[in-house]
């Protein structure tokens, strides 16, 4: 799929079938349970004596208590059997729920009612872990973060229509007749999307299944431990979903004694979070660049923190009166900015939620992804009950709504520089993908003759002080790099670098020592199965034109024999970076946005072929007249 949009999946028998499933879920959730709470709202009396504010709260928490107590053994199950299979399981299970909740709509009984709730919660429960671990499976390692985008703008998507739809169906006469159709009709159609679902193979039909929930949550948060990225990561989004979840909550209340709207104006606020997160999510593949890019994550943060922060100071004071519809509250003024606030805070949301399930599917074991993904659904559930707390007690303790989106905000910015400080790699990430973005504008050639995996040697010209950032966020693999140790120590890409894991470099007369362990750490690299970048000019250039080759690309190969790629970089000579007056980064007036560059890659060559000589014309070839 390399440089086509993630709407090309939609053609694609091994996503669309699988994406309308999900849709189809989403929706039915969300038609079922709006349906359901807005009956309770205004109709509770003729069904039991509890009050409606307790039903509604009752309804949440029944939804959400299956995700604490299946959600370990959903993931045992998605690991151990073929997913689609599962899947169709899954949707005939759905039909039969919708089935209970029709007669509970038509006989007015709230015990069947509820407990139709409380299985389409195992029935999320148990899709989960396979939706998002049935991706890397069927899509190719460019299409994972377009494919996640396109799920999560499907999930939000359907979510808004769902809710919205679930609201007017059961505002009319007949409500229990056109609920009923509709998700029963729903429920069908999802179980007929699920019979073109290709197969996928087990990932370890081997493994015994632990019944017992909390063992087994305990035994596959340990395993996620194990590696800290991916741990983490499941906490930055379950941190997401607390986010999420405090700002949703609060929407009803916020439109009706904040802005002074009514039920149109709270679909509106919905509605414009919704198409954000859409947004966001969809962007992501041409902001990454068809790979994992990790940089967006605290990319998304910083607009999450900012937007939320504006919303705080955009809302007006507690409104009066009669409540206006959505007409008069967009000719009031300021509306458009709490509106622009709400979109932002979904894209930017975006973009932090999509990397991080791209990165979860991508750096976990193959054979532990769902039960991970299924630890990660609990975590997510826990987060979103600490959420609904956190906000009880903010506003038991005097806060209005404005205030809560406040707080939020500032959590937001705290949480996210704890998780930055503990996992420099995003940070590293993102100042990467800023520098191309705003100082650079790259293109790209044959960079798919880089090897997906295994070890390989990259070598290219050396033309700035940032030749390798530029490398490595064009590259969907990591790359270490071999560096001289003087640059290696500039301020602020010193951490780039040393997050990166940078080999330091220098020449025998200056550190004969650092130069001996540059080269054990290359061959340690390239036994791991690394890409090892090199500059075997051993200089930037301050002429523009290419130095010699030096011998050490062949003293590195003589010990660990592997394919050698030629890279060459365009464009770089004359920016802010480059010798060009002598010293770099002297001249502000160089420092242009969106300069164009290109970065090329030649066909490997096997190392017994990869001398000094061949190799220097080879990247001169790529190179071109472009300096």
């Amino acid at each position: 799929m390399s440089g086509q949009s993630q709407f090309c999946l939609l053609r694609e028998r091994r996503f669309l079938p699988f994406f309308c499933t999900q849709f189809l879920g989403a929706f039915n959730d969300n038609v079922y349970k709006n349906a359901l709470v807005i009956l309770l709202a205004f109709h509770a009396a003729a069904m039991t004596t509890l009050s409606s504010g307790t039903l509604v709260n009752l309804c949440a928490g029944l939804f959400i208590l299956p995700f604490f107590l299946f959600s370990a053994t959903a993931g045992q199950l998605a690991d151990k059997y073929e997913k689609v299979t599962i899947i169709r399981y899954v949707k005939l299970f759905e039909i039969c729920i919708m089935m209970i909740g029709a007669v509970g709509f038509f006989q007015g009984n709230l015990v069947l009612l509820l407990s139709a709730l409380f299985l389409m919660g195992l029935h999320s429960t148990i899709f989960g872990p396979v939706k998002y671990s049935i991706l890397p499976q069927h899509l190719q390692a460019d299409e994972i973060v377009g494919g996640n985008g396109m799920v999560e703008m499907g999930t939000f998507l359907a979510i808004l229509i769902g809710t919205i739809v679930g609201g007017l169906l059961v505002a009319q006469v007949q409500f229990a007749e056109l609920v009923s159709i509709t998700v029963i009709a729903v429920a069908c159609l999802g179980y007929l999307a699920s019979r073109a679902i290709p197969a996928t193979p087990a990932a370890a039909p081997d493994i015994n299944i632990n019944w017992n929930p909390v063992t087994e949550t305990w035994a596959n948060l340990k395993f996620t431990k194990q590696n800290r990225t991916v741990f983490l990561s499941v906490l930055g989004i379950s941190w997401f979903w607390f986010y999420g979840a405090t700002l949703l909550a609060q929407f009803p209340n916020y439109c009706k004694d904040v802005l002074g709207g009514n039920e149109h104006v709270a679909t509106l606020l919905l509605t414009m979070f919704s198409l954000g997160v859409g947004t966001g999510s969809l962007l992501c593949e041409r902001l990454s660049g068809h790979k994992v890019e990790i940089g967006l994550v605290p990319f998304g943060s910083i607009g999450l923190t900012v937007f939320a922060l504006d919303l705080f100071f955009a809302s007006p004071a507690a409104a009066g009166g009669t409540l206006i519809g959505a007409g008069e509250f967009l000719a009031r003024a300021g509306s458009v900015r709490i509106l622009f606030d709400l979109v932002m805070i979904g894209v930017f949301g975006g973009f932090y939620i999509v990397p991080l399930y791209a990165l979860i599917q991508t750096r976990s074991e193959r054979s532990h992804q769902s039960r991970i993904i299924a630890g990660n659904n609990i975590l997510n559930a826990l987060f979103m009950v600490a959420s609904a707390a956190m906000a009880v007690a903010l506003l038991a303790a005097g806060f209005s709504i404005p205030q809560i989106f406040l707080a939020t905000a500032l959590l937001n910015a705290a949480v996210a520089i704890y998780i930055y400080t503990l996992v420099p790699e995003f940070l590293m990430r993102f100042l990467i993908w800023l520098l191309i973005h705003t100082i650079y504008r790259l293109e790209k050639s044959g960079l798919e003759k880089i090897p997906e995996d295994g070890p390989a040697v990259i070598v290219c010209n050396h033309i700035s002080f940032v030749d390798a950032l530029i490398i490595a966020a064009a590259c969907r693999r990591p790359i270490r790099f071999v560096m001289d140790h003087k640059i290696f120590r500039v301020p602020v890409l010193s951490f780039i670098f040393r997050t990166g894991k940078t080999i330091p470099i220098a020449p025998k007369k200056e550190d004969p020592v650092l130069l001996e362990k540059a080269y054990e750490d290359i061959a340690a690299a390239l036994r791991d199965g690394d890409l090892v970048g090199i500059f075997p000019e051993g200089r930037i250039t301050d002429s523009g034109e290419l130095y010699p080759f030096r011998a050490g690309i062949t003293r590195i190969l003589e010990r660990t024999p592997v394919p050698v790629v030629p890279l060459a970089l365009r464009g770089l000579w004359g920016s802010f970076f480059s010798r060009i007056e002598g010293r770099a980064m002297s001249n502000p007036s160089r420092l242009m946005p969106l300069r164009r560059i290109a970065l090329v890659a030649g066909d490997a060559v096997p190392p017994q072929q990869a001398t000094p000589e061949a190799l220097q014309q080879i990247v001169l070839g790529l190179r071109g007249d472009w300096r």
